[in-house]
């Protein structure tokens, strides 16, 4: 094509498949303007305009304003410039409409009321000082006042803290919405709190006499692993020697006889950490964090209480 060619809005829309209303649109407001004008008064455009033409539809396609576009051809901004920014703005409406579609995810599979989707938007959307705020108010509650008798507790409350990243994805923003319903649950705080209490009280106890120990959960789900593994059930002769075994264990720590009494209190001990809405916080926490899915110790613990219940008759 000649350089000093001169085309029609008609031909120019041919040239680069825009509408003649859209290339009009642009010639208005000065962004691709025409070259000259023939005698009738029609508007002529140069090949400088087909390459305009090109750029414009690319930064129009990428969602930049018109304004911007304009500064663009212009040579008044850099398109780096313009493309860093726009690339900034773009990741945040990316986060925002990852918020959105993991609130609308789960009230799809969870059937939530308007008012359960309401406050699920409101968590999804705090921002990261609001989020540590809610998370510290949590664990406050929990550890608050324990940390001196215990400092073991600084490491656990540590980790129990979510950190949702940067640049989410649905799953974690969706565990995060549901982590965060939890822990304004004053049912669940108090079930934290009062297994926290417990065993700061067993760590005290046992660091006076035998030194630190492991809590109590993990010693039942050691000892019981292998009968788990063979099958054996909770109520069978079999099963003796592993309940005598963890029994023995809480009883050295109280330093008490192995009785019915204590086996009622460790088998209401081993039911409030089998709560499942604590593992439910410890699945949601590994998804924030991107860690992997920690151990359950549901089927330790279903096991040993139900071994212990039909060892302490009412």
């Amino acid at each position: 094509m000649d350089g000093d060619t001169l085309y029609s809005i008609g031909e120019l829309a041919r040239l680069t498949g825009l509408t003649v209303k859209t290339i009009r649109f642009y010639s208005d407001r000065g962004i691709v303007a025409p070259t000259d004008r023939s005698p009738a008064g029609y508007r002529l455009y140069d090949i400088e305009a087909v390459a305009r033409l090109d750029l414009v539809r690319t930064l129009r396609e990428l969602g930049l304003d018109l304004s911007t576009i304009r500064k663009v051809v212009d040579r008044e901004l850099s398109l780096p410039e313009v493309a860093a920014a726009h690339a900034e703005a773009l990741a945040v409406q990316i986060r925002v409409l990852r918020l959105r579609q993991a609130v609308l995810a789960a009230v799809a599979a969870r059937g939530s009321t308007p008012e359960e989707m309401e406050l699920m938007h409101r968590l999804a959307r705090l921002s990261e000082d609001e989020r540590r705020r809610l998370v510290g108010e949590f664990l406050d509650a929990v550890f608050g006042g324990l940390d001196a008798a215990v400092p073991a507790f600084a490491g656990v409350r540590r980790s129990m803290t979510p950190e949702l990243p940067d640049n989410p994805d649905a799953e974690q923003v969706q565990a995060w919405v549901e982590l965060a319903e939890l822990s304004l649950d004053p049912e669940f705080r108090a079930s934290v709190r009062q297994l926290a209490e417990e065993q700061a009280a067993e760590q005290v106890r046992s660091d006076a006499t035998t030194g630190p120990r492991r809590d109590i959960a993990a010693v039942v789900r050691d000892q019981v692993g292998p009968a788990l593994a063979a099958g054996i059930e909770p109520a069978s002769s079999q099963a003796d020697p592993f309940v005598a075994a963890f029994a023995a264990d809480y009883a050295h720590l109280f330093d008490r006889p192995d009785d019915i009494d204590l086996r009622r209190r460790l088998a209401a001990r081993l039911e409030r950490v089998n709560d499942p809405r604590r593992e439910r916080y410890l699945q949601l926490l590994a998804v924030v964090n991107g860690w992997p899915a920690p151990e359950s110790l549901a089927p330790a613990l279903d096991w040993s209480v139900q071994a212990l219940r039909v060892r302490t008759p009412l």
